[in-house]
């Protein structure tokens, strides 16, 4: 045995040889690439349908409104002739003033609705939880249903509604034969079946406000009316955002009920840019002037959805602390 062997202070004291400084920076980069990996086999399920039933479908439909294609020969290439008729297109533009009266019926009325509902039963009302229930029921109903039994229930004959009216002594007209009628019993059922689906985010906003805020509004005096103006309605903002851009979205999309009770009529009041795209593709068999009527009604959404962007940016409060 040597010297140095037999020292232990002499082995505590010798320099240890520090591994190479590649090596770490290789490490670190293979960690980060496994990461990566390991990330993406994660989100491929979702990745894949993403690209297969959105991304795809819209290239699509961007590529069909160059052709005139009537889904089963070949199609042939005609440039912006889609686009020109359809600016120069009466039946466009009414469809459009179709959609826009629709949306401005049922989305005021109906976040003003859910937002009385939603604080309502934000106080714990004794059974609030069986409301809570029945206000969302008619949202997880079938459109294609709802549709047929509104109808019944508008008929001017033998419908319920005519009926009730009667009891007053007042004669109901004809619902949906009404070219006055017809988009406001639309937007009616659309408000019937989906106001209690947005009241539960709205709820869900409301309960995410502090409860010190109110108390010490209380201590200062502010009354309800002041509470609701200056704590509740303001950090109810990212709530509000979300069900205005999605109902919103889903409005301008509104075809179910169109399609079930009027089908467009009476003389084409009812005659939705969706229901217009329908016609176009799968009665007429225009499927490349469908597509470019669906760019434009994507252009409208987006504009709209734009628009809500800009005015919520910098109005909305997520920190409530």
């Amino acid at each position: 045995m040597t010297a140095a062997a037999s020292n232990p202070a002499a082995d505590r004291g010798s320099p240890k040889v520090a591994p190479p400084a590649g090596d770490g920076v290789r490490r670190r980069r293979l960690a980060r690439i496994r990461t990566t990996v390991e990330a993406y086999v994660l989100l491929a399920p979702s990745l894949i349908g993403f690209v297969l039933f959105l991304v795809a479908p819209i290239i699509g439909v961007v590529v069909i409104s160059f052709f005139d294609w009537n889904l089963m020969g070949a199609p042939r290439f005609v440039g912006l002739a889609n686009y020109r008729e359809m600016m120069g297109d009466s039946e466009v533009w009414r469809s459009v003033r179709n959609t826009l009266y629709y949306v401005v019926l049922n989305i005021p009325a109906q976040t003003v609705l859910a937002l009385l509902l939603a604080l309502a039963m934000n106080r714990r009302l004794k059974g609030g939880k069986v409301f809570r229930v029945l206000f969302v029921l008619p949202w997880m109903a079938m459109p294609v249903a709802l549709g047929i039994v509104w109808s019944w229930a508008f008929d001017p004959q033998h419908g319920v509604i005519n009926q009730f009216l009667a009891l007053f002594g007042i004669d109901g007209p004809a619902w949906l034969s009404s070219t006055a009628w017809a988009m406001p019993v639309m937007a009616s059922v659309n408000i019937w079946q989906y106001t209690g689906y947005t009241m539960l985010f709205l709820l869900a906003g409301l309960q995410s406000i502090p409860e010190s805020l109110y108390e010490a509004a209380d201590l200062d005096g502010a009354g309800s009316v002041q509470r609701f103006f200056r704590i509740t309605l303001p950090l109810l903002r990212p709530s509000m955002f979300f069900v205005l851009v999605t109902n919103t979205i889903g409005s301008f999309q509104m075809f179910d009920t169109v399609y079930v009770m009027t089908q467009g009529g009476p003389g084409g009041s009812t005659d939705t840019m969706n229901y217009h795209i329908y016609q176009q593709a799968f009665q007429l068999f225009r499927s490349g002037y469908a597509s470019a009527l669906a760019m434009l009604l994507f252009a409208m959404i987006l504009i709209v959805t734009g628009v809500q962007f800009l005015y919520f940016r910098k109005r909305t409060v997520y920190d409530f602390s």
